[in-house]
């Protein structure tokens, strides 16, 4: 029998980290995974699927992840049922997710706070760019210049201009 499951979705919500008694991590959250077509108002709905992931990988989700994170999943659609206070069977179907993936790096605006525990800043990102751009335009421009040449090196030249037509006949084309 086969039970693969994969997911490309957002977070509803903060993931939500919990021990059993015996120490092993697990964690719960809900995906909101939009669907392929449109309803009669041209938007996209939704399936918000709960899933669960377990051990480390679950500590790992829960520490990384937050409401809006774009995530993959792969695992296993597993039904569960329990009796509530009230004596009723209650039936849940959820994802049992194996490994996950978080598909976006962290939003620049995550970069540029501190950490609360290092006291590190984390924007890096922009400061890279920021100095890259420095760079160039501190970059001593002494050297000769080279006709087809811009200032950093890349080609601008047309290689087409000036070329001629090339003479092939049709049964040389192998289409």
């Amino acid at each position: 029998m086969i039970n693969n499951v994969v997911l490309v979705g957002r977070l509803a919500a903060d993931p939500d980290l919990r021990f059993t008694s015996s120490g092993s991590a697990v964690t719960t959250f809900r995906l909101a995974v939009n669907r392929n077509f449109t309803n009669q108002e041209g938007n996209r709905e939704a399936d918000f699927i709960n899933c669960v992931i377990w051990r480390k990988p679950a500590e790992t989700l829960a520490n990384y992840a937050k409401k809006g994170t774009l995530l993959g999943v792969t695992g296993r659609i597993q039904t569960r049922n329990y009796e509530n206070q009230q004596g009723n069977r209650i039936y849940v179907t959820e994802v049992v997710c194996e490994t996950f993936q978080l598909l976006e790096s962290r939003r620049s605006d995550d970069n540029s706070q501190y950490n609360q525990n290092t006291g590190v800043s984390n924007s890096s990102e922009g400061n890279y760019s920021s100095n890259q751009n420095n760079t160039f335009k501190s970059q001593d421009n002494s050297q000769p210049s080279i006709p087809g040449m811009s200032e950093h090196g890349f080609n601008t030249s047309d290689p087409f201009s000036g070329s001629q037509p090339i003479d092939i006949a049709d049964g040389d084309l192998p289409f």
